[in-house]
């Protein structure tokens, strides 16, 4: 099945992929403050998504997503990231692995072009999932931290 096939090459491929995007992270000017996280951490949590990537599209449960991308919100809500830009991040994650799929060419039938947009659709499941889940452990952490200066002002 080529979706099984492109899942496996983009996990065999995942240090490449992830270099580029660290590389990419820590460049672009939308992501400035990714500039300034060290690149050993932005490069252990891009490398997972794209090493365990057949694990997350299939046999991991929505609770670890949410799990593993509530962390990902609190932790960038700690550090003073933008949401904005963090939303930008997980876009490029994605962004990485569909320009990677379609220069895998690998796509020969009307059958091998289903199965792509098959994992396109399930990589946009995913990352909206994500998305959602680091959004919204972000949103809370800043609004406990409004919550918690407020008191602290008021005593």
């Amino acid at each position: 099945m080529l979706s099984d096939r492109l899942v496996r090459m983009i996990e065999h491929h995942a240090e490449e992929l992830t270099r580029a995007l660290v590389e990419n992270l820590q460049s672009n000017p939308r992501t400035v403050s990714y500039h300034r996280l060290s690149r050993e951490a932005l490069h252990t949590r891009t490398y997972h998504v794209y090493k365990d990537l057949g694990l997350w599209l299939n046999s991991k449960a929505e609770e670890d997503i949410e799990a593993t991308y509530t962390e990902l919100g609190k932790k960038r809500e700690a550090e003073g990231v933008p949401i904005s830009e963090v939303v930008y991040a997980l876009t490029l994650t994605k962004y990485h692995l569909r320009d990677y799929i379609r220069a895998a060419g690998l796509v020969d039938s009307a059958v091998d072009l289903y199965q792509e947009q098959e994992l396109h659709r399930l990589l946009g499941h995913f990352f909206d999932k994500a998305i959602y889940y680091t959004v919204r452990a972000y949103e809370r952490a800043a609004n406990f931290q409004e919550v918690s200066d407020a008191v602290q002002r008021a005593r």
